[in-house]
C-alpha cells in the first residue's frame, strides 16, 4: 500500500500561565500522550521579559507583542519537546486555532483557551520554527 511516508520529528510545546494556573498541566500531557508523542524533555520556569521577547522575537514590533510578553512572563510555564511521526501538523491539530472563539470543540484551545493571548497552549508551526523553538530551550536536542 502506498501512503504518504511521515518522519519523526520534535516539536515545542508551551503550557503558558493560564494553563498552569488553572491546574491543566495534567490534562494538556495527557491528550499528547494519548496521541502518541513522546517527551523528550520539559522545564519549568517563569520566563524573564529577555528570554520572553527572544523567543517571541518573530513578533516584535506587532501591536499585541507588549501585550504577548506581559503575559508570558506572567507566572510560571512548562515548556515540553514532543515527539512523533508529523508531531509538528498533529500538535497543531490537537492545539486548534490561535484564537480559542474560532477553534473547534475538543482540540485544547477551543476547550480551555480563554482569548487569543491566553489561550493555554504554545505549538511550533512549521518545521523551521520548531527546530528554532527547541533548541531555544532544549539546545542538546538540536541535531539528534
Amino acid at each position: 500500500m502506498w501512503g504518504v511516508l511521515l518522519t519523526t520529528e520534535t516539536t515545542l510545546i508551551i503550557i503558558k500561565p493560564d494553563g498552569v494556573e488553572r491546574g491543566l498541566v495534567g490534562e494538556v500531557i495527557g491528550r499528547f500522550e494519548r496521541d502518541g508523542f513522546r517527551l523528550e524533555a520539559a522545564t519549568h520556569l517563569r520566563l524573564s521579559g529577555q528570554q520572553a521577547e527572544g523567543f517571541y522575537a518573530e513578533h516584535r514590533g506587532k501591536e499585541f507583542f507588549p501585550r504577548l510578553i506581559e503575559f508570558t512572563t506572567s507566572g510560571p510555564v512548562l515548556v515540553l519537546a514532543l515527539s512523533r511521526e508529523g508531531a509538528i501538523e498533529r500538535a497543531r491539530g490537537l492545539v486548534g486555532a490561535t484564537n480559542p472563539a474560532q477553534a473547534a470543540p475538543g482540540t485544547m484551545r477551543g476547550d480551555f483557551g480563554l482569548d487569543n493571548t491566553r489561550n493555554t497552549v504554545h505549538a511550533s508551526d512549521s518545521p523551521e520554527s520548531a527546530r528554532r523553538e527547541v533548541s531555544f530551550f532544549f539546545p542538546e536536542l538540536v541535531g539528534r
